[in-house]
């Protein structure tokens, strides 16, 4: 069954000056997880340390507030952060991330990326941020989801982890499926719903982790009056979607525009997730 659980009901730690962090995906919470999520609060004047081993990539969304990441191992670079940056981080990076009036960000980590991706270690990707809100928006063929990637092998360089962005308007559902291949998880950024897992239901609102094993089929169902937005991650970022019989199967159409209705800063081609869910051209 899947674990689920709201931030809310996990404590927080110091992590460096004025910061709190929240553990929210652990080996401890979820047996086996290939990653590691955190939530960081960073107070006025803040500082967090930020490192990455070298066999393993980070990732971070900011949901909140200004910051700036200084790349330490880079030259010392400074990089302005608003709330719809997302950031890459490829293994062995050393910095900080710092806050004059204060953030929220949501910061994965995947420890054993290099046994994902062989060849993540001989072939780094590079340091990258992308502003979400500029990213192409593909909206469901059968549906009104919305899908915006945030990581995949054209953004960022490696298949040992994906993710994206779904948008369910007001009562809008999925089809059942599962993926064979990968874990993968959901951070509920805004709205709630209605999860199934295995066919079971239970609730779902902002803050709320929840996390499917491989096979495990799942659905989401929005029934609230507002979007019922979030973020998901794969890993390995390279799985094939099975869809339940008579499911339709999930295509994403090309819009050519951005979030906000403007012309995308990269063009991404509609396709199916037929038989893969790993597209290189995204």
């Amino acid at each position: 069954m899947a674990i689920t659980f709201n931030e809310s009901s996990v404590g927080s730690e110091p992590f460096g000056a004025g910061v709190l962090r929240q553990r929210l995906l652990t080996g401890q919470r979820v047996e086996g997880t290939r990653i590691l999520l955190d939530r960081l609060a960073l107070g006025a004047g803040s500082v967090a340390p930020v490192e990455i081993g070298p066999r393993s990539l980070g990732w971070f969304q900011m949901l909140g507030g200004t910051a700036t990441l200084t790349d330490v191992a880079g030259g010392a670079t400074d990089i302005a952060l608003g709330d719809s940056h997302v950031a890459f981080l490829p293994p062995g990076f050393r910095g900080t991330l710092a806050s004059s009036g204060g953030a929220q960000v949501l910061f994965a980590e995947v420890p054993t990326a290099a046994d994902l991706d062989p060849k993540l270690c001989s072939e780094p990707p590079p340091l990258r941020v992308i502003d979400w809100r500029r990213e192409p928006v593909l909206d469901s063929e059968h549906d009104a989801r919305k899908r915006i990637y945030l990581v995949t092998p054209k953004l960022f360089g490696t298949t040992a982890i994906k993710g994206e962005m779904i948008i369910y308007p007001p009562g809008t559902s999925a089809a059942n499926h599962h993926h064979e291949g990968a874990e993968h998880f959901m951070y509920m950024l805004k709205g709630h719903g209605i999860a199934h897992a295995n066919e079971e239901p239970f609730p779902v609102q902002a803050g709320d982790v929840v996390w499917f094993a491989d096979h495990e089929r799942h659905f989401f169902i929005s029934d609230g009056g507002e979007d019922m937005v979030f973020v998901e991650f794969f890993a390995p970022g390279a799985y094939k979607t099975v869809w339940a019989p008579g499911a339709s199967v999930c295509t994403w159409l090309a819009t050519g525009r951005d979030i906000g209705g403007q012309a995308p800063v990269r063009e991404i081609r509609s396709h199916s997730s037929a038989d893969r869910d790993s597209h290189v051209d995204v």
